[in-house]
């Protein structure tokens, strides 16, 4: 009988899904820490443990905010739930879209929804601010499709 890891082909090889998401991965870790070294904030090692207790994305919400946001200091599940739903909370208040991501999610270390989280993080305050002026000289508001004809 054959055993096989879930991450990889036939032949051994890691798959496309999982390599895209390891470069995901080393790129939201790298701009969480560029993000951190700006305000003096000590880097993240593993983005899916780092984030899971909401405290490191509370700091980088204030980071990208400007204002201070409280954290829960506990280390049971409830206050990182908290956290995190603080963390949803300040993300929703700032207009970023995110569909079917919860507290739940990131605190349980979801890859995916993990990942998806960071993207709407950097979509919203790297990504818009750099196509701002490319949008209006097109006249266009989503900064997606904007993103994808360039």
């Amino acid at each position: 009988m054959e055993v096989r890891s879930e991450s990889t082909n036939g032949d051994g090889r890691q798959s496309q899904a999982d390599e895209h998401n390891d470069v995901q991965k080393k790129t939201f870790t790298k701009w969480i820490n560029a993000r951190f070294s700006k305000s003096g904030k000590p880097p993240i090692n593993d983005m899916f443990t780092d984030l899971k207790d909401g405290r490191k994305l509370l700091d980088l919400l204030e980071g990208l905010t400007g204002t201070s946001l409280p954290k829960e200091r506990g280390s049971t599940r409830v206050h990182a739930l908290n956290n995190v739903n603080r963390v949803l909370q300040v993300l929703h208040q700032n207009n970023v879209e995110l569909v079917n991501i919860g507290g739940t999610d990131i605190v349980d270390g979801n890859h995916k929804l993990t990942l998806g989280l960071l993207w709407s993080i950097i979509l919203h305050w790297q990504v818009k601010d750099v196509m701002k002026d490319v949008m209006s000289d097109l006249q266009q508001t989503n900064s997606e499709k904007i993103l994808l004809s360039w």
